[in-house]
């Protein structure tokens, strides 16, 4: 009897148990926002405000949704802050790397300028030998 019940009742269990976890991903409404948290935490802002609106899809009226949608909006204010400061350094690195391609063009005119000097100091060397 024991051994019928286990047979039926645990693949039930078991199906009920994956039923729920296709149905919710992310796990119960604190393990969503413990993710969420984490990947913000991380730097991963993009994946934490889809966890953030995975949450307040599934839980809008839940007690956490109100700190989920200004985590959700912190975190989007810190991608674009990211994004503004990362535009910034950009633009410093392009216009250094323009200042080391005018050195680099400068200093090789100057090695072009002195390979003819050397090449005519060669020449005169030759001249010189020549003459002796």
């Amino acid at each position: 009897m024991r051994r019928t019940l286990l047979v039926v009742v645990l693949p039930l269990v078991l199906a009920g148990c994956s039923t729920w976890n296709l149905m919710n991903p992310f796990g119960a409404p604190s393990t969503m926002l413990a993710k969420a948290d984490r990947l913000t935490a991380d730097g991963d802002y993009r994946s934490a405000v889809a966890t953030y609106d995975a949450y307040l899809a599934q839980y809008p009226d839940d007690s956490q949704a109100i700190r989920a949608r200004r985590d959700a909006v912190a975190s989007i204010m810190t991608t674009r802050d990211e994004i503004a400061r990362l535009t910034q350094e950009l633009a410093r690195v392009r216009d250094e790397l323009a200042k080391r391609e005018g050195d680099l063009a400068r200093v090789r005119q100057e090695a072009e300028k002195l390979r003819a000097d050397l090449e005519r100091l060669k020449q005169i060397d030759l001249q010189l030998e020549k003459r002796k």
